[in-house]
């Protein structure tokens, strides 16, 4: 058994929807509004392990998926193409796609503006000052928008890695004492 498969059929299952919610809504010249919709669904699945659950339990039918996701539409203001997307992925029993679905909307609104955006994990919080330099210097290396993703793995020791794309750099002391230890596997 292949274990992407699952992960692979919900982010083509995610993929479409978003592409379908991203038109719609290009169409309607309301992408500002999707970019905010993406942003407080983000936030609420993040923050709410009831939304979570009922996005992935089999215990909700079909009909409590697609009236629970209408009303959160309805009481966080969502656009129309969001909220008539999520109800779909309710009453066909797909929510549990969601949060594909809100990384496909990403993409494809940050290729619409032209931006690209960096993961960075760091040994420690970068200030505002070092988080502007990077992307200075991401934006001139590219020629696009840079928006960074920032994240803290303390066991880096210090340092940094920066994925853009298909492109990763590893400054952290981690990855340079492990390229010291093979080394002295090879000469001894």
């Amino acid at each position: 058994m292949d274990v992407s498969e699952p992960a692979s059929i919900s982010a083509s299952i995610a993929g479409r929807y978003a592409l379908a919610i991203f038109e719609l809504s290009r169409e309607d010249k309301s992408l500002a509004a999707l970019e905010a919709d993406v942003t407080a669904l983000s936030d609420a699945l993040a923050g709410s392990a009831e939304m979570r659950e009922m996005i992935s339990s089999p215990v909700y039918s079909r009909d409590q998926q697609a009236a629970a996701v209408g009303a959160l539409a309805s009481k966080m203001g969502l656009s129309a193409p969001m909220s008539n997307g999520l109800q779909l992925m309710g009453a066909k029993r797909r929510l549990f796609a969601l949060p594909q679905l809100l990384k496909s909307l990403n993409a494809l609104i940050a290729e619409e503006k032209g931006e690209v955006t960096a993961e960075v994990t760091s040994a420690s919080e970068l200030t505002a000052a070092q988080a502007k330099k990077l992307a200075e210097v991401l934006n001139k290396q590219t020629g696009k928008t840079v928006k960074l993703n920032t994240a803290v793995d303390e066991s880096l020791i210090g340092g940094m890695i920066v994925k853009l794309g298909s492109r990763m750099v590893d400054t952290s002391i981690r990855s340079k004492l492990a390229s010291l230890k093979n080394a002295m596997k090879e000469v001894g």
